[in-house]
């Protein structure tokens, strides 16, 4: 295993390049772009190149620097969504 080379997550089939490797504890784990999450490379199983999708950091870019953005700011961001059609379900 390499750092840039494409593995698949067994349990959940995440998909992701492999960022970092590391050894700790005696295990060795390896860092997916995809999630930035750590994994046990014994989770792990090479992918092919066609199940990888590029990783967006549109959201992780975006400058902090001046602080929390107004709860407006945040508003304005998030879609609106419908709920009229929804059938309620749940325990009761």
């Amino acid at each position: 295993m390499q750092q840039g080379e494409i593995y698949k997550y067994l349990p959940t089939s995440t998909v992701g390049k492999v960022k970092e490797i590391r050894e700790k504890d005696g295990k060795t784990w390896a860092l997916l772009d995809f999630t930035g999450l750590w994994y046990d490379v014994t989770t792990l199983t090479p992918a092919d190149a066609s199940e990888y999708k590029e990783v967006s950091y549109k959201y992780k870019e975006r400058n902090f620097t001046s602080g929390l953005q107004s709860i407006e700011d945040l508003a304005k961001e998030i879609e609106e969504v419908d709920i009229s059609e929804f059938t309620p379900s749940g325990g009761g």
